[in-house]
């Protein structure tokens, strides 16, 4: 939350000899943006894919995908990684024979309040809720434990709408968003709406990546690898609900992930199969995409982050 400090998920197999993963932290040159390699733990689990920082900047939290588990891990004060105070395996398989015969987390993100925090497990399709116990270092499984996903949806990642409300997830396996009603007080997810991130007349073979939310909380934005493109819906304001604007190519293959900008005038697209980030223009207006002929050559990327220099 500073913006002096990095963390990033080392999707290994091994980390200092131990089956497992491992977290690298780094401190940020604040003129420059240059990165410094501090330290590194332990993710506590196989194949980590994705890592935030609750937003005290006291933990990081991970999400390991192919050991299907989270862990929490501490920041010390300059920065640099404790060994993980906390873990929490899943346990549990859905209706897809190959992809969901276990538990496969891809992604831990704290909610705006910093109360929760949210894990989205392909295998089980469900969101698990966990309460931050900052006091502790702990991750302690809510009541309700999990906001559940239709059979076969394979949620990934999730995006919160800025006024707190509501809590979008995209799904992998069933190319869809499901947009949940969000309960602050009891981290609560009542889904609301299941909508398809493809046209209609696509025959292909796709697959959901990320989401972001504009930051006036007018679209939502999701990537397909496959149908190589972002999908632009608009955010009824009265309910939270889900039209498609359109889709946009992303003038590359696989956009694994992407970023808007913190003013929302530009989204940068992660093309990971043909190693390059494509730059748009977004009209405040519709939501539409504009490419502004800007690529950067970039070898497999993979994740996007904005940083604001001081």
């Amino acid at each position: 939350p500073t913006g002096r400090y990095l963390y990033a998920a080392n999707e290994m197999g091994e980390f200092e000899g131990k089956p497992g993963g491992g977290v690298s932290a780094f401190a940020i040159a604040p003129e420059t943006g240059a990165l410094t390699f501090l330290n590194g733990q332990s993710s506590v689990g196989q194949g980590p894919c994705h890592i935030s920082v609750e937003k005290t900047g006291r933990y990081a939290m991970v999400a390991n995908y192919v050991g299907g588990n989270v862990a929490m891990l501490p920041i010390l004060e300059d920065g640099k990684l404790a060994p993980a105070s906390d873990f929490h395996q899943h346990e549990g398989s859905s209706v897809d024979p190959k992809r969901q015969t276990k538990a496969y987390a891809h992604s831990i993100t704290p909610d705006p309040n910093n109360r929760f925090a949210l894990a989205a497990d392909l295998g089980m399709d469900k969101v698990m809720i966990y309460k931050l116990d900052l006091a502790n270092g702990k991750l302690v499984s809510n009541v309700p434990a999990y906001g559940q996903l239709q059979a076969g949806a394979g949620p990934r990642h999730l995006a919160f709408h800025p006024n707190g409300q509501w809590v979008y997830v995209i799904a992998e396996l069933d190319e869809t968003v499901t947009a949940f009603a969000y309960n602050s007080v009891l981290g609560e997810m009542t889904a609301f709406q299941h909508i398809s991130t493809l046209p209609a007349d696509f025959q292909g073979t796709s697959y959901c990546a990320d989401i972001h939310i504009a930051p006036s909380g007018k679209f939502l934005y999701g990537s397909n690898r496959g149908h190589d493109s972002i999908v632009i819906m608009a955010i009824n304001p009265a309910n939270g609900e889900l039209s498609t604007v359109g889709y946009e190519p992303t003038r590359g293959k696989f956009p694994r992930n992407f970023a808007l900008d913190p003013t929302g005038n530009y989204l940068y697209a992660a093309n990971q199969n043909s190693n390059n980030i494509v730059a748009f223009k977004v009209d405040q207006a519709t939501g539409k995409l504009t490419p502004t002929g800007q690529i950067i050559e970039v070898p497999m990327p993979v994740c996007v982050k904005m940083l604001t220099l001081a």
